[in-house]
């Protein structure tokens, strides 16, 4: 049962990042709607999707659980502010101009998750998973001196995502019954906007005839499928090994950059990503191996 929880956590991680990784064809789509709005139609669009997904998929008994557990929805308010607080910061770097420290925070979220693994789970690593992080924290230093001096944007990316990670893990919570009050959540906070900016683009009537308006109504499944994906990966995997996962999302994104998008990539750069490959690699051969001996 062990190593069946196992393979179900990975192919629940795997799907999680891959869909994540294949984020910037989504967001091209709409590369004309204002990234802050985005945001606010992922709250809105989440909210109604995960409602609907919990009248298909039943959760007996989910909604009494929480009411009779008010700390178990005080624990869901504070992992929606920290997913909150990581999609605003990310909606700042981008209308900012510091997506590279955005994509830095990506890169250091894993060794987060790995230190908040060990740190507070009590979770130990093995010979070849030390080997691997010093791997890719020798890549990630590198990026860290390409930008040139504290990336505030990266590390606030990495911690709110990490301790979000972590908390969802601990809440004896489920998955989809947990997303869909987080979102809910926010989403007074999406109509308030939508309710101050009455010349936003998707308050006029005309856009709703549009191809964009149905990408946008998209951000619900898009949103909130992977993240569905990453709460259930974090119940039955080592957050140690899921932190490692994450590396694959923005491996997607650079391949997409330099084949797709002609974005350039520099010797460093480069180098930098061939040291997270190779962590990457030796972590995944070590899971590989500690799978086998577990089956």
């Amino acid at each position: 049962m062990q190593a069946a929880n196992l393979r179900r956590g990975y192919i629940l991680g795997l799907s999680a990042y891959i869909i994540w990784g294949l984020f910037p064809l989504y967001f091209k789509a709409i590369a004309d709607v204002p990234a802050v709005e985005i945001i606010i139609h992922r709250v809105l669009w989440s909210a109604l999707f995960g409602a609907l997904l919990l009248t298909v998929w039943k959760h007996p008994g989910w909604f009494r659980e929480l009411r009779e557990n008010p700390r178990r929805l005080a624990v869901l308010a504070l992992s929606g502010t920290l997913i909150a607080a990581n999609w605003l910061t990310y909606v700042w770097s981008v209308n900012n101009g510091r997506m590279l420290e955005a994509s830095l925070g990506y890169y250091i979220n894993p060794l987060v998750n790995v230190l908040l693994g060990m740190l507070i789970l009590g979770e130990r690593l093995r010979r070849l998973q030390w080997f691997a992080v010093g791997l890719a924290t020798v890549g990630v230093a590198q990026q860290v001196w390409q930008v040139g001096s504290l990336p505030w944007v990266s590390l606030v990316l990495a911690l709110t995502f990490g301790f979000y990670g972590l908390i969802r893990k601990q809440a004896p919570v489920k998955a989809l019954p947990g997303l869909v009050v987080e979102t809910w959540m926010l989403v007074p906070i999406a109509i308030a906007w939508l309710l101050f900016n009455p010349t936003a683009t998707s308050a006029q009537t005309a856009f709703w005839s549009t191809s964009e308006a149905w990408w946008l109504v998209a951000a619900g499944p898009v949103t909130l499928v992977p993240l569905v994906c990453f709460n259930a990966a974090a119940r039955h995997l080592p957050y140690t090994t899921l932190g490692f996962l994450q590396y694959l999302a923005p491996t997607l994104v650079l391949l997409q950059a330099v084949l797709l998008f002609g974005e350039h990539l520099s010797s460093s750069t480069l180098a930098a990503f061939m040291f997270i490959w190779a962590g990457l690699a030796v972590y995944s051969v070590d899971a590989w191996m500690s799978l086998r001996r577990r089956s």
